[in-house]
């Protein structure tokens, strides 16, 4: 992996030979500067992660350098350093965009710790969100912007699309990322139990409830809490968190005191929000205010560009500390890269985790593969309906309807042959329980009109 880069700005020698030797001592590649002007030549010649200033030089101020910097390259990070601290210029700093502001005698493993800080955002940005599309591109530059503000988030995609990655990244970019970061499920927990899990309990208050227990509201205070699959969660507990939203209080079950948050909420769904908003199952005051800044994260399919360098970027992290030396036949890289992934990014890992496990002599081939990208699935599914000589088959809809219609019919021929098993239907086309599910929801269908189990589909 390359080194960090740092560019050392300050008129004074003394302190740039100072910094440079501490930097450089942790592995950083350092430039120093003398000047702002100078640094601002650095930096037109050459990419720089972070740069660190003093606030007060001659000529160009550390401030004037900030907003240089910032105009000429968003992604740079900006540490400010100076002996002539005021809570005046701390603050211009970092509405600027200064990632933090330190003074001036500072102790080197505080400066260590900032530099190590500041550059996580760039493990987040550019380590996980693997990525080479225009499509998230664009995603990873609103990330930036968004962070920097404290206002709820709302990200929409697909199930496996990455978007808790996308809420630790806004987390990590933000002025809060020195604070705890919380996630939770709310479509995994009982009804009853989340309540307890996001806003804590009271000793008593429940079978159960033996101590006090604090709520991930309290928990995140200062930092960020993650909500995701918020379509799932019930009216009664929409209209709690909209309050612990509006008012940033917040009071624990069985509790009668008001406790004070300070939380950034990000929440996440792939559901159609409004549609729920429509259908009185989703609160219309609570979807505004949750998207305040919103995300729409692309399909994998969208973005295919980026499923080659996936490839090689999972092969590599589930290789990471063997001895191995992983191929992928030509072929094998052939489907990998042209299969359309209902289940996105996190299909396309679990696709590779088993190949990995499962290969011979190093060489992942078809074999090892799972079935449903081997003609299984979906194109099981279409082969079996242009087939007039199959026993059993599907029928495909007149010729020019588009591909969702097509879709749409093998589904809904699918729930008809099975009285509207969802998981019968799934294992009849080839797709998880999930994903049929997020299908039929698009098509209209309501959770109380199919039967079948996620369990049953996995056992």
């Amino acid at each position: 992996m390359a080194r960090k880069s740092i560019l050392v700005v300050d008129d004074e020698k003394n302190q740039r030979e100072i910094l440079e030797t501490i930097l450089s001592s942790e592995g950083y590649d350092v430039t120093t500067a003398s000047s702002g002007e100078a640094a601002m030549k650095f930096v037109a010649d050459r990419h720089f992660d972070l740069v660190l200033t003093d606030l007060k030089m001659t000529g160009m101020s550390g401030l004037d350098l900030l907003k240089s910097l910032t105009d000429f390259d968003k992604s740079i990070i900006v540490i400010l350093l100076t002996a002539h601290g005021s809570v005046d210029s701390a603050v211009d700093a970092m509405r600027l965009g200064a990632f933090e502001y330190l003074q001036k005698p500072y102790d080197s493993e505080k400066l260590l710790e900032t530099v190590a800080r500041a550059l996580q955002k760039l493990t987040v940005l550019d380590a996980e969100i693997i990525s080479i599309s225009p499509e998230m591109d664009k995603v990873k530059k609103l990330i930036v912007k968004i962070a920097k503000s404290s206002s709820t988030v709302l990200i929409r995609g697909e199930s496996g699309t990455g978007k808790e990655l996308i809420a630790r990244s806004i987390h990590t970019n933000s002025l809060r990322s020195s604070e705890t970061f919380q996630a939770v499920n709310c479509a995994a927990i009982n009804e009853n139990l989340l309540e307890s899990e996001l806003f804590g309990h009271e000793k008593g208050s429940f079978t159960g409830a033996v101590a006090d227990k604090k709520g991930l509201f309290e928990i995140a205070h200062n930092g960020t809490l993650f909500l995701d699959e918020i379509g799932e969660l019930d009216i009664s507990l929409q209209a709690k968190i909209l309050r612990a939203l509006q008012e940033k209080q917040i009071r624990r079950v069985g509790g009668t005191r008001e406790i004070n948050v300070d939380v950034r909420v990000v929440a996440a769904t792939n559901r159609d929000l409004l549609h729920m908003v429509d259908e009185k199952r989703f609160r219309e005051d609570l979807y505004y205010r949750l998207n305040v800044l919103s995300i729409e994260l692309p399909a994998l399919r969208e973005r295919r560009t980026d499923i080659p360098v996936l490839i090689d970027y999972f092969v590599k992290k589930h290789t990471r500390g063997s001895s191995r030396t992983l191929k992928i036949d030509p072929a094998t890289r052939n489907v990998l890269e042209n299969y359309d992934y209902p289940g996105n990014v996190r299909q396309l890992e679990s696709a590779l985790e088993r190949a990995i496990l499962l290969c011979e002599n190093d060489i992942v081939t078809n074999e090892d593969l799972p079935p449903e990208m081997l003609g299984g699935g979906r194109i099981a599914a279409a082969t079996a309906a242009s087939n007039p000589a199959a026993g059993d088959q599907f029928v495909l809809p007149p010729e020019g309807v588009n591909f969702e219609d097509v879709e749409r019919s093998l589904i809904m021929q699918a729930m008809e042959r099975t009285d509207n098993n969802i998981t019968k239907s799934a294992k009849l086309l080839g797709l998880t329980f999930r994903t049929l599910q997020y299908r039929l929801e698009k098509f209209g269908f309501k959770k109380d009109e199919v039967g079948g189990t996620e369990e049953t589909d996995e056992s």
